[in-house]
């Protein structure tokens, strides 16, 4: 089941994507569940796809997506957890995962533009693998974690690099607006299937710059739901972006960054493409 945050003329809703179409369980819905966060909470997806049977449809071209999650409770983004790019960066090896945030209304969906803003040229892209929690959860055990994951999607975690060196802490060069992009859709685990052999890709203008297998990841996606749980609860709607390959623009020569025209796609096997142009910040 691929489910989908957008919105249209009428308003923000929330649906199934079939084909090329969503099921707009929004309009049918919203009373119980006004978004797909509310969904998720209340362990609704059966509901869900039942419902989307006979809800009314809109073809997939006349929407705006929306990030999946327009509102999460928590952003947790994992840094250097591929080998190739913890070595590109040249960091040391760490014990634990490392761990950064990144602020919800920094966020776009599919199809929009990743926004270089007025003071910097530095913008960079990292194609990542998004875990969407659907159970919540504190001190869950690596053998649990499967079950609190509602599924994933995609996410382009773009830095603003030079802003990112201003210190130590991340967060400064991760929470511009308009560079956090997140979708197209949330793929169900049942539906996406296993993950380490699958294939993590992104492309700048067709170009591919990052390409890594899933199993690459120094800690595994239980480890990541282990440890963020250890720390903070994990709440339905939460995301774990769970790093990005080596190839970043920033560790290029010359350093490869986007400008405005530029097109990015984060892509996995089975589960999709992201796509976004890259636009100057108004």
């Amino acid at each position: 089941m691929r489910l989908a945050s957008f919105s249209t003329e009428s308003g923000q809703s929330w649906g199934i994507v079939d084909g090329e179409t969503i099921a707009d369980l929004g309009s049918v819905l919203r009373g119980r569940y006004p978004d797909l966060k509310a969904v998720l909470a209340a362990d609704a997806l059966a509901e869900a796809r039942d419902a989307a049977r006979t809800a009314p449809r809109r073809p997939l071209d006349v929407i705006a997506w929306l990030p999946v999650i327009p509102n999460p409770d928590k952003i947790l983004c994992i840094g250097l957890n591929y080998e190739m790019h913890r070595q590109e960066t040249g960091r040391d090896e760490a014990a634990y995962p490392t761990v950064f945030t990144r602020f919800a209304n920094t966020q776009i969906g599919h199809g929009a533009d990743l926004v270089r803003p007025r003071v910097s040229t530095e913008l960079d892209f990292e194609g990542e693998l998004a875990v969407v929690i659907g159970r919540p959860g504190r001190a869950i055990t690596e053998a649990d974690s499967w079950n609190h994951i509602a599924g994933y999607a995609l996410y382009n975690d773009a830095s603003v690099r030079d802003f990112q060196r201003h210190t130590h802490q991340f967060t400064p060069g991760k929470n511009f607006p308009g560079t956090g992009a997140f979708g197209p859709w949330l793929m169900t685990p049942d539906e996406l299937g296993p993950l380490p052999g699958l294939h993590l890709r992104t492309r700048v203008n067709g170009e591919t710059v990052q390409d890594a297998q899933l199993g690459q990841m120094i800690f595994a996606i239980p480890r990541l739901i282990a440890y963020c749980s250890s720390f903070t609860q994990l709440e339905p709607g939460d995301v774990i972006a769970t790093g990005t390959p080596g190839g970043v623009g920033a560790r290029r020569t010359p350093p490869l960054w986007l400008k405005p025209g530029d097109r990015v796609e984060v892509e996995l096997d089975r589960l999709g493409v992201l796509r976004n142009g890259v636009a100057d910040e108004a």
